[in-house]
Parts: structure tokens; C-alpha cells; sequence
């Protein structure tokens, strides 16, 4: 089968892999019909993912269809259409649990698709943990409807969650790309007072205005972000932040745009150290939450896709064939021509 490798170090190549086996008795292996680009693949290919192990396949957003389980996997057989979570977890250990999912003991626990283990740009897909990887696609659900439900979707559910959001709240994301986008429309599923979105890139803004998926937009090239929230909020700044951009200065502005008191999510997954400056956001008395999201949701928000109340299909500007990988990756990358999401189909 086809599969988009990584090699190492800013490199990644398309080969051909044996189709995947069942490993455990939990496993189940899907046919892949859609799989996605995703920023966090980047962090690998710029070597900020440690963990991460050349020869890889790539891939931990993805979809597709059941061709074989294991004699212990239980709530999917073969012919399901399945969403894939981005995280893998034995749903059995303290931290599973609770909820706590990213955490999981086991030893491929956490985020190991496309980092660890073999991911789903490829053809088929392996999928430890089958149960709790995998869920089933409701009939009146699209693959690509379905797509983000493992992981980009399950990072907005999982911040607005996070966030503590209410309806009086003015909320504040920080950050337009895929992840900030989904918590958006995430966020909006508590009917917050005002949501407010910020990013560098005019073509990302304009999709929120599109989607109507905010009710302020700011670019900090052309406003002082902190102080356009205090306008708007009596002088206060944002009830709730969701910093999801991960830029050189978008920490700094999360804690500077929000309230005193006020809960900053940091949703983004930074490549360098973050400086915490407690002398200078002393008093404010702010709630900072930040982690690997836990995505053990999907059930939840594949109803919610089915009942039409959540729609991330704005987030695809782009598609192609897994054959035309390394040249997705590029434009990817490069951010070029408002890309925002790259669907990649086997």
C-alpha cells in the first residue's frame, strides 16, 4: 500500500508498506477514506516532537472502513464506516478513568498514531485499542463530515469544556487556523455573550466572517488586541482566552487580553519555551489551563455533526491524492494560498 513516511529531520517520503496485521486481539484495521495534513505532523517534520520515531507513517486525523477486528473488539465490526481518535488509550488505567485520556499508562498511550506508531496517511490503518479508537459514523453522516471529529473537533470540544465557558462569558480565541477555528464553533455551542477572533492572516479572518463564526475580528497588524477587548468589555478584557495559535507572542497577549480572574486556555502546542512573567500579571489572578487534548468524546460530537449543529467542512480548502503528497506537505506548510486544512484521499 501507499504510505506517506517519516524519515527524519524536514523529511518525509511516499512508499510502499505491507498492508497492516492485527497485532493484539483489540486491534481492528480500517481502509482509510479520507486523511488530513495537520500542523502537529510540521512539529515532527521540525523535529519538535521528540517522541516521534523515523519510519513512521504519518497521519492521526483520519476515516474509513472496518475490514478487520480483533477477537476482543466489541463495538465495531467490519463494514462500519469509523471515526478515527487522534489519541490511543486502554480506557482501563487511573487516568483513563477519569477522563484523562491524553495520559493514559499504557506504553502506545497518548499520541501515538502518526508519531509512534504507524499513522492513517496510508491506505489501511492499524488501530490499537479498537473500542475506545474507534466510533461509528452515523448513517446520515458524511466520511467527510465525520473527518475532524478525532482530533481537531475533539480539540475544540475538549477547550471550550476546558474553558468553563457560559453564556455571559466574552470569549477570545487567539488564533485562526484549523484548531482555533473548530474552537470557535465549539465555543459557540455555549452561546457565550461574545466571541472574538484573532489572527495574523486577513484570508483566515475572512473565513470566520464567512462561516459566521465570531462577532468581532481583530489582526493584531492593525489593532491592539488587549485593548480592543477592554473596549468592548467595560474596560475588563475576555472572560475566557483560548490561545490556540502558538506563536513568538500570542501567550503574551492571551494573559494580557484577559480579565483578572478570567480562565486562559492554552490550547496551542508551542515549539519553544513559554516565559511565565508573574511580576508583571501579578493581581490579575487568571485560571491558566493548558495539556494534550483528551479525546474521548467523539460519540458526543458526531451527534452533534448529525443533528446539524456542528459543520467543520469550512475548514477544507484543499484536497488531493495521497500520491501527491510531498507536494501538499509544501504548500502546507508554506501556508500558501489560504490554506487551511489539506484533505488527502488514498
Amino acid at each position: 500500500m501507499k504510505a506517506v513516511v517519516y524519515k527524519g529531520l524536514h523529511q518525509m517520503s511516499l512508499e510502499e508498506r505491507p498492508r497492516p496485521e492485527l497485532l493484539c486481539e483489540t486491534d481492528a484495521v480500517i481502509r482509510v477514506a479520507l486523511t488530513t495534513i495537520c500542523s502537529s505532523d510540521l512539529h515532527i517534520l521540525r523535529g519538535a516532537v521528540p517522541r516521534a520515531k523515523p519510519g513512521i507513517i504519518l497521519g492521526h486525523e483520519f476515516v474509513g472502513e472496518v475490514v478487520e477486528t480483533g477477537s476482543r473488539v466489541r463495538t465495531v465490526a467490519c463494514g462500519d464506516r469509523v471515526a478515527v481518535n487522534v489519541e490511543t488509550f486502554c480506557g482501563t488505567c487511573f487516568y483513563c478513568r477519569h477522563g484523562w485520556v491524553n495520559n493514559c499508562t499504557d506504553e502506545n498511550g497518548g499520541w501515538a498514531l502518526g508519531c509512534r506508531i504507524d499513522g492513517g496517511q496510508a491506505e489501511y490503518a492499524r488501530i490499537p485499542f479498537a473500542d475506545q479508537g474507534l466510533t461509528r459514523i452515523p448513517d446520515n453522516v458524511s466520511y467527510q463530515q465525520a473527518l475532524f471529529t478525532g482530533d481537531l473537533l475533539s480539540t475544540g470540544y475538549w477547550a471550550a469544556d476546558l474553558s468553563e465557558i457560559t453564556a455571559k462569558d466574552t470569549v477570545a480565541v487567539i488564533g485562526a487556523g484549523p484548531a482555533g477555528l473548530c474552537a470557535l464553533m465549539c465555543a459557540a455551542l455555549r452561546r457565550p455573550a461574545r466571541l472574538i477572533a484573532v489572527d495574523l492572516s486577513d484570508s483566515r479572518l475572512e473565513t470566520v466572517r464567512r462561516n459566521h463564526l465570531a462577532d468581532m475580528v481583530l489582526n493584531p497588524l492593525r489593532d491592539n488586541v488587549p485593548e480592543a477587548v477592554a473596549a468592548v468589555t467595560e474596560g475588563r478584557g475576555a472572560d475566557r482566552v483560548i490561545e490556540a495559535a502558538g506563536g513568538k507572542d500570542t501567550f503574551e497577549m492571551a494573559w494580557k487580553t484577559a480579565r483578572p480572574n478570567a480562565v486562559v486556555t492554552l490550547l496551542a502546542m508551542y515549539e519553544e519555551p513559554q516565559v511565565l512573567p508573574l511580576p508583571d500579571m501579578y493581581g490579575k489572578n487568571l485560571i491558566f489551563k493548558t495539556g494534550g487534548v483528551d479525546a474521548c468524546r467523539c460519540a458526543e460530537i458526531l451527534e452533534l455533526i448529525s443533528r446539524g449543529e456542528l459543520d467543520a467542512s469550512p475548514l477544507i480548502t484543499h484536497r488531493g491524492k495521497l500520491e501527491d503528497a510531498k507536494k501538499a506537505y509544501e504548500i502546507f506548510a508554506g501556508q500558501k494560498d489560504g490554506v487551511i486544512k489539506y484533505v488527502l484521499e488514498p
